[in-house]
């Protein structure tokens, strides 16, 4: 297990709003770039897809779905080298899918998110030996 202990008052914020038509996971990658996020995580979400793409549990595949979706729940982890996200959707009429998000979710209306950023570690993936991804490392900042 990797952990590291932290104080609660080393974390900065940044809240953002994606218009329609924008790629999640190209804009977030676009972000931590821009503001230069070392140890970042999804602190909020809210808002909604026209295409979702999931990555299900133990598959290969990617599962492509289109229409009209609210996010129920976005969380993960962010960094320069990556990112892990879990998103699950409901569609019109409330059923409900979830999974590994994948390049290629596009906003319908609004995205509206609270980055945070844990400002004394470092994440980056490396290969694990056990799960065959390259998996979360955190390491203390210099």
């Amino acid at each position: 297990m990797s952990q590291l202990p932290l104080p609660s008052s080393h974390a900065r914020f940044i809240a953002l709003r994606l218009p329609p038509n924008e790629d999640v996971i190209m804009a977030l990658r676009q972000m931590i770039k821009e503001q230069n996020l070392k140890s970042a995580f999804i602190a909020g979400c809210v808002g909604s897809l026209t295409d979702v793409v999931l990555r299900f549990a133990g598959r290969e595949e990617n599962r492509y779905l289109t229409g009209k979706f609210e996010i129920v729940s976005l969380i993960g982890t962010l960094d320069d080298q990556g990112e892990h996200l879990h998103l699950a959707v409901s569609d019109e009429n409330g059923l409900m899918c979830g999974g590994h998000m994948m390049p290629g979710c596009t906003v319908r209306t609004t995205l509206e998110l609270v980055i945070g950023e844990l400002e004394q570690v470092t994440f980056s993936r490396q290969p694990c030996e056990h799960s065959g991804y390259k998996e979360l490392v955190i390491t203390p900042r210099k």
